[in-house]
C-alpha cells in the first residue's frame, strides 16, 4: 500500500478541510443562501487578489479566463504584446492568433525571464497596443516574471497588463492594485487548493474601459454579464456555476486568511529554497532560477544517463511521489516539483527522500541524506 503524495504544479493536494465542504449536500444557485455564499467568496477572493476591483468567476480551467481577458479587451485586429518564456506565454500567443490580434511577441527561451526593459522598448516604439500579456508565474519552467517592474513601465501606457497567475496566485505574491495590474487570471486547482474547475478575473476600471469598445464576439465568458450578477443585490452568477467548488472555495478561502497572507507567502517561499537547496546539495541542476519569487514550482534538469519517464514512474510507483514532467520543448528534459498550496515542510522532505532513493536505483551516484539534510538546515534556518 503506497500513501500518495501529489507533489505536481497542479492539480494539487486539497485540505481535508475543503474536501469535507465539497461535499456537503448541494444547494440551488437560484437561493438567498447561494447568494450569501457567493459574497462571501468574492470578498475573500479580493482578498487573496489583493484588489479592490470585482474579481469575476467562471467555470472552467484557467486557460478560460485567459480567453476570457482576450475576448473581452480586445478587437479583432488589435495590436497587442505578448511576453512570452514558456509554454503558458506561448499560450496567449495561440489566443491572440486564434481571435485575429495582431501580436508583437518578446520571445525568450524556456527558462528565461521577461525584461522590463523590452516592454518599456516595445511600448515606446509603438504606442498603439491594446494590452500587455504576460505569464506571473510561468509554471512550464519554475520562473517568476517582474510583475511589479512591468506595472509600473504599462501604468504609464495606454496599454492595460493583463497577468496570468494561475499558478502564482496564493503562493509567488502578485500585489493586483499596488502594482497597477489591470487584469490578474487564475485557476482553482494550485495554490487555492481546489479541484479543477473554477477561474477567475479581476479587472480594474482602466480595463473596464475597454470592455465597452470591444468587440470581439464572446458569450458565456462576456465579462459584463459576470460583473452585472456580482452588482446585484443578490449576488449570483450569469449561469450556472460550480456550486461545490463554490463552497470549497469559501472553506480554502477561510484558511488563507486564517493563516494570513504575510505567512502564506513566507511558507511558499521557504519551501520553494528547500526544495532549491536540496536538488543542489544532491548535485542536480536547476532549470528554474535560484530566486526566492520562484515558490510555486521547483523545475531540475533531468541528470545525463537517467530517463525522465523512469525516474518519475519510479518514484510514484515504488515511492508514492508524484512529480510533473517538463512541457513543450522541455519534454523529457526536467521534472518539477510542484508546492504551491497546501504543502508544508513535511511534503518537501518525503519529495527528496524520494528523489534520493530513486535517483541511488537508477545508478545516478548520490549520497542519501545529503538533499534531505540541506532540506531541514533550511526549514531551521526559517524557523518552519
Amino acid at each position: 500500500m503506497h500513501k500518495r503524495f501529489l507533489m505536481t504544479p497542479g492539480p494539487t493536494q486539497i485540505p481535508p478541510e475543503v474536501l469535507l465542504a465539497s461535499a456537503q449536500p448541494i444547494i440551488h444557485h437560484r437561493t438567498a443562501e447561494y447568494s450569501e455564499l457567493f459574497a462571501r467568496v468574492n470578498e475573500g477572493l479580493k482578498y487573496i487578489f489583493q484588489t479592490q476591483n470585482d474579481v469575476l468567476c467562471f467555470s472552467s480551467s484557467g486557460t478560460g479566463a485567459m480567453e476570457s481577458a482576450v475576448v473581452n479587451l480586445c478587437s479583432a485586429g488589435d495590436k497587442v504584446l505578448i511576453c512570452s518564456s514558456g509554454k503558458f506565454g506561448e499560450r496567449w500567443q495561440q489566443l491572440a492568433e486564434a481571435f485575429g490580434l495582431e501580436s508583437t511577441v518578446l520571445a525568450y527561451d524556456y527558462g528565461g525571464k521577461v525584461n522590463p526593459d523590452d516592454v518599456a522598448a516595445a511600448l515606446k516604439d509603438d504606442p498603439g497596443y491594446k494590452a500587455v500579456f504576460v505569464t506571473h508565474s510561468e509554471t512550464s519552467t519554475g520562473v517568476v516574471n517582474d510583475i511589479e517592474a512591468i506595472g509600473a513601465i504599462v501604468a504609464g501606457h495606454d496599454a492595460v497588463l493583463v497577468s496570468d497567475s494561475v499558478s502564482g496566485m496564493g503562493s509567488a505574491e502578485i500585489r493586483t492594485d499596488a502594482w497597477g495590474v489591470d487584469v490578474v487570471v487564475a485557476g482553482s486547482q494550485k495554490a487555492l487548493m481546489l479541484p479543477p474547475g473554477m477561474a477567475f478575473a479581476s479587472v480594474s476600471d482602466k480595463a473596464w474601459a475597454l470592455v465597452e469598445k470591444s468587440t470581439l464576439p464572446r458569450y458565456y465568458f462576456d465579462w459584463a454579464k459576470a460583473r452585472k450578477g456580482l452588482k446585484q443585490p443578490k449576488p449570483t452568477t450569469a449561469y450556472t456555476p460550480a456550486v461545490s467548488l463554490t463552497v470549497a472555495l469559501d472553506a480554502a478561502l477561510g484558511m488563507i486568511r486564517e493563516e494570513g497572507l504575510k505567512e502564506l507567502f513566507r511558507r511558499h517561499r521557504t519551501m520553494g529554497r528547500a526544495a532549491r537547496e536540496a536538488v543542489k546539495a544532491l548535485g542536480l541542476e536547476l532549470f528554474s532560477p535560484d530566486d526566492e519569487r520562484c515558490s510555486s514550482v521547483t523545475a531540475v534538469k533531468v541528470p545525463e544517463g537517467i530517463e525522465d519517464a523512469e525516474l518519475r514512474s519510479l518514484m510514484l510507483d515504488r515511492y508514492g511521489v508524484q512529480l510533473a514532467g517538463g512541457q513543450g520543448s522541455m519534454k523529457g528534459n526536467i521534472f518539477r516539483i510542484g508546492h504551491c498550496g497546501y504543502y508544508n515542510f513535511s511534503d518537501i522532505i518525503v519529495t527528496i527522500t524520494a528523489l534520493e532513493l530513486a535517483l541511488n536505483q537508477l545508478g545516478y551516484e548520490v549520497e542519501i541524506g545529503r538533499g534531505v539534510s540541506r532540506a531541514e538546515a533550511v526549514f531551521a534556518e526559517e524557523g518552519s
